[in-house]
């Protein structure tokens, strides 16, 4: 808001301001209401590409007055990573689509790496299966329908070396903690307000929460105990 107040001063009418981080939609329409009374255009866009996005372009959802995307669209689709039918962009809708269609997808995402997450678990605790072995089996999954960008890097990650100490995998380096950046729980919010069941991405964002708070589960450790399980107690097929 600061920012944004102090580069509204130097602005004209028809001037447009785009906001690509996350944000929460409420905000980004509170936003455009402020900036009315200038003129001044006001466009959220979600972005999205990680490092990949960041070499090659990345997938920009902009929502904001139709007059401010005309504006911007031949900038943002040079930007935007190229496919066979054209850049990854469109304007979405009016000013909070875009920040609404980011947090959505980032949702969708945190169920998916959490349904990834526990395939790794059973994989690793109960079925005892390497990391080689591990990765082989999602490298073959990248291959079915289950292809995708978060599957083909979890087979990259399970088969890395750890090229610092030479000595095992990287994955087993990696602290068990994470944190996150909000889209997940605005996500459930929204999905609450709605009265609309978003079971697997409420469940991921539990477990965000209990991973966050790595010093309570260890203490936790030493006084739950689960049931010891082998993989020959579990009827699965490797």
């Amino acid at each position: 808001d600061e920012t944004i107040a102090n580069l509204s001063q130097y602005l004209d009418a028809g001037d447009v301001i785009v906001d690509g981080g996350n944000e929460w939609f409420h905000n980004t329409l509170r936003r455009a209401k402020e900036l009315e009374p200038k003129g001044i255009h006001f466009v959220g866009m979600g972005i999205s590409g990680g490092e990949e996005g960041a070499r090659n372009g990345p997938s920009l959802m902009p929502g904001g007055p139709k007059a401010a995307y005309d504006l911007i669209e031949p900038i943002i689709s040079k930007c935007a990573a190229q496919v066979n039918d054209g850049p990854c962009t469109g304007y979405l809708g009016p000013v909070g689509s875009g920040n609404y269609v980011k947090m959505i997808h980032n949702g969708v995402e945190y169920g998916d790496m959490q349904l990834i997450a526990e395939v790794y678990d059973v994989m690793k605790t109960v079925l005892k299966l390497s990391n080689d072995e591990m990765a082989k089996i999602f490298e073959e999954w990248n291959s079915t329908e289950l292809e995708s960008y978060l599957i083909e890097i979890t087979s990259k990650i399970l088969a890395k070396k750890d090229d610092v100490t030479d000595t095992g995998y990287v994955v087993d380096y990696v602290l068990d903690k994470t944190g996150m950046k909000g889209t997940g729980r605005w996500t459930i919010q929204e999905a609450a307000e709605r009265s609309i069941a978003a079971p697997t991405m409420a469940a991921s964002l539990d477990m965000r929460y209990i991973s966050a708070r790595k010093d309570e589960r260890v203490k936790a450790s030493a006084i739950l105990k689960g049931p010891e399980m082998t993989s020959a107690e579990i009827p699965v097929h490797k």
